[in-house]
């Protein structure tokens, strides 16, 4: 007599999840650590409302216009749009930079999210969105402020979330794969080295026909000054192709970044 014997065979390894689920959940896991600590968003969100206080209405009662596209438009008008971008700019940065480092270098996180079914690309999109809906969390408030005070005469203004978001991506690839470099916290020197030019000679204050030569040239190419440019000219409704260039410069920035992000993280967890 023989005796069959039943086997089940039971899978080492999970399979990997579909794209859209690994970033959900990774974005859905940093919602619930920042629920509690919601008061570190309004950092972000203030910074930029204080200045437009300050510097666009305060220092706009000392400038008549300024000139944008053949337009006279008002210098709290002016700033406004610039301040827009910086506070998507400033959401972006704080989560791909600082966060990631912790999580990566002290937390070690991102070691314990391999071993369930999420990838090193599934990290690398969660916290390239969570940073880009930090930082157009902060764009919606301050848009909501920018018409509070009569500063959006033009529909094209609708468009000025999206364009946040797209600031935020950018910015959030970028950041991140940069971050991945770093070794210590002195090394975040070298951010803020970037970080504070960026927010002042992008044209957020003044126009970019201040600059002369090489150096407006310069400031051109900046990332920050073709997000600045693009909400400008959106809340403005003053449209060029400037607009449609800022786009394509930002797309492939961020796409650029992403890709970064991903290699970077197979270099450091999987080998």
């Amino acid at each position: 007599m023989t005796t069959a014997t039943a086997t089940t065979t039971i899978p080492l390894t999970a399979s990997p999840l579909r794209p859209f689920e690994g970033t959900r959940l990774l974005v859905f896991r940093n919602y619930v650590v920042y629920r509690s600590a919601w008061k570190l968003f309004l950092t972000g969100f203030l910074e930029p409302v204080l200045y437009l206080f300050s510097i666009g209405i305060g220092v706009g009662k000392l400038i008549h216009a300024f000139e944008l596209n053949g337009h006279s438009i008002p210098y709290a008008e002016f700033v406004a749009p610039g301040m827009l971008a910086a506070s998507a700019f400033n959401g972006a940065l704080l989560d791909s930079t600082f966060n990631v480092f912790f999580k990566l270098k002290y937390e070690k996180l991102y070691d314990q999210m391999l071993v369930t079914p999420l990838t090193t690309s599934d990290i690398a999109r969660g916290e390239i969105v969570w940073g880009q809906l930090r930082g157009a969390s902060y764009s919606v408030a301050f848009l909501v402020v920018m018409w509070a005070l009569g500063l959006v005469h033009s529909w094209w203004a609708v468009l000025a979330f999206p364009a946040t978001l797209l600031i935020g991506f950018a910015f959030s690839a970028v950041c991140m794969g940069l971050t991945t470099y770093m070794n210590s916290w002195q090394d975040f020197d070298k951010i803020t080295l970037v970080q504070l030019p960026l927010f002042l000679f992008s044209g957020t204050f003044f126009p970019i026909t201040a600059f002369h030569g090489v150096l407006r040239w310069i400031v051109e190419v900046t990332p920050l000054y073709r997000g600045v440019v693009l909400c400008r000219e959106l809340t403005t409704g003053v449209l060029s192709w400037q607009s449609a260039f800022s786009v394509v410069y930002l797309l492939v920035m961020g796409a650029i970044g992403l890709l970064v992000v991903r290699r970077r993280l197979d270099t450091l967890l999987l080998t």
